[in-house]
């Protein structure tokens, strides 16, 4: 379970299908232009998703049955992107 920090006002949560564990997740600090996980056109990432015990968080899009996520963020700026399948998702 990954919670956000008390004084994060929260847009909502999920649970991952495949591992089981709720994520919360906020407006992100940042927008970012990537294209999603199966590829196409750049879209924004408006979110953040609370993945660690210590605030760590990664920039995705959350949308009802999936999030794509940015993972794998490199030295030289370039990261790659993965859907997760999500199930019980809550909008605050």
């Amino acid at each position: 379970m990954a919670n956000a920090p008390a004084v994060e006002k929260t847009l909502g949560y999920f649970i991952e299908k495949t591992c089981g564990k709720v994520f919360d997740y906020a407006a992100a600090d940042e927008m970012i232009l990537s294209p999603p996980a199966h590829g196409g056109r750049n879209v924004v990432f408006p979110h953040k998703i609370y993945v660690g015990p210590l605030g760590e968080t990664r920039l995705a899009l959350v949308k009802g049955n999936v999030a794509h996520v940015i993972v794998d963020e490199r030295d030289d700026g370039s990261w790659s992107v993965v859907k997760w399948d999500i199930v019980r998702h809550r909008k605050f």
